[in-house]
């Protein structure tokens, strides 16, 4: 079950003490540096939660706080604002970070709707997922060949058409894991622009895209490891 997003939360500024928003750096009527916002990382940007974003105008604001938060700013400043603009420094990069990424976007939004999505540690144990249904006889296939190469390269011995077959593979994945981008974007587009109804359906096919995704880039990773790439 999906939750809607909260709106921010109204405070009074710590200096002039006019009431803002809980999502802003700086106090809108003081410009004071305020205590790190209780809000989401979209907000911390003045943005709406989307996920197609206008990267080079977030790279652009993400540089100018970055040089409004600067410590040496602050040098001459209340012990409070000294730690603010470091703690606000610090949230200001993750969110960045979490924002720039197409990936990590799509992730941090599913996350503040409420779904369940583990850690990226997590999910690079995770041996144990499923295999997508479509997928399950090539999987099975590609298995094989990966123990085969394991075990032949643990001998010391070459196995040049068993490299080319896994090589083939890494492609044909990848093509698969770029169709997976695609369909993610068209979902955004819906999730963007839908109705509730409309979003409700883009999030549960988003949370089965990644899936999926990450499923393919496991796969990816342990021909390329077998391979040296």
């Amino acid at each position: 079950m999906f939750k809607v997003l909260d709106s921010a939360v109204p405070i009074a500024c710590w200096s002039c003490s006019i009431g803002h928003n809980d999502s802003t750096l700086f106090c809108p009527h003081c410009s004071k540096i305020q205590p790190p916002p209780g809000g989401d990382y979209f907000s911390v940007f003045g943005l709406e939660p989307k996920l197609n974003l206008d990267l080079p105008a977030l790279e652009h604001e993400f540089h100018r706080l970055s040089r409004k938060l600067h410590p040496d700013r602050f040098a001459r400043a209340l012990d409070n604002e000294k730690q603010w603009s470091l703690a606000d420094t610090a949230l200001l990069n993750d969110a960045y970070r979490t924002l720039k990424d197409p990936l990590r976007r799509t992730e941090y939004l599913l996350k503040l709707l409420g779904a369940e999505i583990s850690a990226e540690d997590e999910r690079n144990e995770g041996k144990s997922a499923k295999a997508p249904a479509d997928l399950l006889e090539e999987v099975f296939e590609l298995n094989m060949q990966l123990e085969e190469m394991r075990a032949a390269r643990a001998t010391g011995e070459a196995d040049p058409a068993l490299q080319i077959s896994l090589e083939q593979d890494k492609r044909k994945f990848g093509v698969l894991l770029e169709a997976v981008d695609e369909d993610l974007r068209g979902e955004w587009n819906l999730w963007d622009e839908g109705n509730a109804g409309a979003r409700a359906t883009a999030q549960r096919r988003m949370l089965a895209l990644l899936d999926r995704r990450r499923y393919l880039s496991n796969l990816v990773r342990d021909v390329n490891e077998v391979l040296g790439a």
